[in-house]
């Protein structure tokens, strides 16, 4: 017997196919399969992508809905030692197109939907790749080129499959984040790191008294894409606690809840605005909703999105971690809301998972006192952080300054040990759940006419946690503003920028406050738009 039991992802769904073979795990469309017609279609895919010649070392892309089908890809490519690149088909077209360059994409599996958007872009990837169609129907035309669709290969992979013995640092996952400026950056992961933080989380949800917390007989809908961080790495955590899965392809809010009552489902995390849309569905008004447990990540869950949802019964948390975090990190604590219906509790950015390490430090890397008010950079450590982007030896080193992952993020941390983030080092806006370059859309707007200074700045909105808004000094009448406008769009229609990215509001102003080093005060431009200083 060799002296180092390697991890792998196999070992998280060998468990519950062992245990609860006869579990479902179940589509929007009223399709279900066990989890032993599942592991046996996680072999045939297996074997399909061997035939089609992609085995250890290659890259797949995978672009689809929310699926049981995305499930297997999860499982099968990453088993037979290859990686799988989930593609986030919410970036624009040229963001898309730099990541399945960058990360040298063998293959990709499209969902028909989808081909609007990759097709277009295929003549300008530069490795050649193997194409597979994704269907919902049968029977669907194979558009030129495609080595086959999804359902059909499965059918014709017969035959036993091996898996070979990886080493546990082997690469599993990749996918691509955006910030502040620059391409989208390359954020990996190993085996070892993803079955490390599927037991850590397990242990810390499993573990939380009552009916709180993440269970066996809990049912599972994750309303977070699966190319967000693997669906924040729950689908994991659900396969190999063997629970009911539930996974609803688009997110229609009168079909989420259609689903939570057909399937009685439990447990799910979304970001803010996705709840806030399911709450505001004609239809929650009528559905049950006493039993369902949601956590909220992406951003701050708002006390008003909170205060909504109890009414409705959900047990609601907030939580926090990031595309390097895998993403968790902490959680509001759910004993202490067990007894205090408090809704400071429930949105504060919570408390370290187990093996987490979290600091709230000064530019020294001094930690700054716990006293719930000092606030400082937000630090942390754990076995499963992600160990730097892909193909750039600088972020990496920046991102792990003295030997801990610096988050970006501004917070200050309670006596008892309770963190709250207050605030983002960086200016880059959130809004629903996606990043918009500030940077960006102060270059585009400084090339209209008549635009001598501009900053753009995120503000809260209770539907998509922050929206842009351009503050700018305008030489000029409102031509300038339709200029500004026109140069965005333009940058939207040539897909170079997300469409949530164009400001809400451009504001005129006779001169940006700034610092007092000269630079533009973001933080004061975002105080004087709240209070209405600025319209």
């Amino acid at each position: 017997m060799e002296p180092h039991f390697a991890l792998s992802i196999g070992q998280i769904l060998r468990a519950p196919v062992a245990r609860n073979p006869d579990q479902l795990i179940a589509d929007g469309n009223g399709r279900a399969v066990t989890y032993r017609q599942f592991h046996n279609r996680v072999d045939r895919l297996a074997r399909a992508l061997r035939d089609l010649g992609l085995a250890q070392g290659a890259t797949v892309a995978v672009m689809d809905w929310d699926s049981p089908r995305y499930l297997e890809c999860f499982f099968a490519i990453p088993m037979i030692g290859a990686t799988l690149h989930t593609v986030n088909i919410r970036l624009s077209p040229e963001q898309i197109l730099f990541t399945i360059n960058h990360a040298e994409d063998d293959a990709i599996l499209v969902h028909e939907d989808f081909l609007p958007l990759l097709l277009p872009l295929l003549p300008r990837v530069v490795r050649p790749v193997t194409l597979i169609l994704l269907s919902d129907s049968e029977g669907v035309d194979l558009p030129e080129g495609f080595a086959g669709e999804y359902e059909v290969l499965l059918a014709q992979a017969g035959g036993p499959v091996s898996y070979p013995d990886l080493p546990e640092t082997t690469r599993a996952t990749l996918f691509y984040t955006t910030g502040t400026t620059g391409d989208p950056k390359g954020v990996s992961y190993t085996h070892r790191q993803l079955v490390l933080h599927t037991l850590a989380v397990t242990a810390d949800l499993g573990t939380v008294p009552g009916s709180g917390g993440l269970k066996r007989d809990d049912v599972y809908m994750p309303i977070t894409p699966l190319f967000h961080v693997h669906g924040w790495g729950f689908p994991y955590v659900a396969t190999f606690l063997g629970l009911k899965q539930v996974y609803p392809g688009r997110y229609d809010p009168a079909r989420l809840l259609a689903l939570v009552t057909e399937h009685g489902v439990t447990f799910s995390h979304c970001v803010p605005t996705i709840l806030a849309m399911v709450l505001g569905a004609p239809q929650a008004a009528t559905t049950d909703l006493t039993r369902w447990k949601v956590l909220i990540g992406g951003s701050a869950l708002p006390e008003g999105l909170a205060r909504q949802a109890r009414s409705h019964g959900i047990d609601v948390h907030a939580a926090y971690g990031m595309s390097e975090t895998c993403p968790f990190v902490t959680h509001a604590d759910m004993v202490a809301s067990q007894s205090s219906d408090d809704l400071s509790i429930r949105t504060a950015t919570g408390k370290p998972a187990p093996l987490v390490e979290v600091r709230v430090v000064d530019p020294d890397m001094t930690d700054v006192p716990h006293d719930g008010r000092t606030t400082g950079e937000v630090i942390a450590r754990a076995p499963w952080l992600t160990e730097g982007y892909l193909k750039n030896d600088a972020a990496c080193a920046d991102l792990w300054r003295g030997g801990w992952l610096h988050t970006g993020d501004v917070g200050h941390m309670a006596p008892d040990g309770t963190l709250r983030i207050t605030d983002r080092l960086k200016d880059v806006i959130k809004s629903g759940g996606e990043w918009v370059s500030s940077l960006v859309l102060e270059n585009l707007a400084s090339t209209a006419p008549g635009v001598t200074e501009v900053a753009a700045v995120g503000v809260p909105d209770d539907r998509w946690g922050e929206r842009p808004v351009l503050v700018a000094v305008i030489e000029g009448d409102g031509a300038v503003e339709t200029a500004i406008r026109a140069r965005i769009m333009a940058a939207i229609e040539r897909g170079e920028l997300p469409k949530w990215a164009a400001p809400d509001r451009i504001c005129p102003v006779a001169a940006l406050p700034r610092t007092s080093v000269g630079k533009i005060d973001k933080k004061r431009i975002r105080q004087l738009l709240e209070a209405g200083e600025i319209a």
